[in-house]
């Protein structure tokens, strides 16, 4: 029997050694640790986690119940079910890779993280219906209908960051929404489509469209790519494209967007601000 090379055995006992010593760090660090460390990570984007209830994942891992994101307008979103976990065959080849998956009413939502030096990440949802997000009632006090999709990736980090991110939605339907007091049109919308890219430190939307009966929406522009969520510039145009009859029906919001236009029927807003406190200029 042939016996395995001197750096086969030292790679296998090491990968054991890290293993036992990760799996005997999760399994005795207290439930109410863990909550502290995941907030000590969400705080520098503005942001607090809590949950009804936190537990270990096998076989390296967390899980927990009622999970809840809020920022100081309140909260921004929240999973019925999360759990994280470290998988163990990366382990052996000195990579370091995390795996997440969370539910939100019917929704899911998987992300896969690598720390290495590149740092990459993947990450999707499905059928998350908008009005499970709390986001849209509490912070943006709007009314939010539909079903979302999500698909991106990032590599690097800070400056070197770069990835980019599809957004596909459908049946939306949006009331009461408003920009630093001035209200928006309510409407429905057939599918909305957007694209984000992140590249030299920025989030740049190329273009977030939404098609409606009577309204077509384009929302371009760009903020950094880092920093508190809430506390982040924004530098966005907001175009409307109303149909006459659309037009003629919520005149009075058209009246108060009157000075936007700049030729019949074609609106352009820019918004300024913060992404947690947007102001039309």
């Amino acid at each position: 029997m042939r016996r395995l090379p001197c750096w086969l055995k030292i790679v296998a006992a090491t990968g054991a050694g890290l293993v036992l010593f990760l799996y005997l760090t999760v399994m005795f660090v207290p439930s109410t640790e863990l909550q502290r460390l995941a907030n000590r990570v969400m705080a520098p984007h503005g942001l607090k986690l809590s949950a009804t209830s936190f537990g270990k994942a096998f076989p390296l891992g967390v899980s927990a119940k009622g999970v809840s994101l809020a920022s100081q307008s309140g909260e921004v979103l929240t999973f019925d079910r999360f759990t994280l976990r470290l998988r163990l065959l990366p382990l052996f080849g000195a990579r370091m890779v995390f795996s997440c998956t969370g539910t939100i009413g019917k929704g899911t939502i998987e992300m896969e993280t690598e720390l290495t030096r590149k740092r990459r990440t993947d990450f999707s949802c499905r059928n998350i219906r908008l009005e499970d997000i709390p986001f849209f009632r509490t912070v943006a006090g709007a009314q939010a209908k539909g079903e979302l999709r999500i698909k991106g990736d990032l590599q690097g980090k800070g400056q070197n960051a770069k990835g980019s991110l599809q957004l596909e939605a459908s049946n939306l339907d949006l009331k009461g929404v408003s920009i630093s007091g001035t209200p928006l049109p309510d409407a429905s919308y057939r599918t909305l489509q957007g694209m984000l890219r992140i590249s030299g430190g920025k989030t740049l939307l190329e273009s977030v469209t939404l098609q409606g009966e009577g309204l077509y929406v384009r929302l371009s522009g760009s903020m950094p790519a880092s920093g508190s969520l809430a506390d982040t510039p924004i530098d966005l145009k907001l175009e409307l494209m109303p149909k006459p009859a659309f037009l003629e029906s919520q005149k009075f919001i058209f009246l108060l967007l009157a000075k936007y236009t700049v030729s019949p029927g074609n609106y352009l807003l820019p918004i300024r601000g913060t992404l947690g406190s947007p102001l039309l200029q």
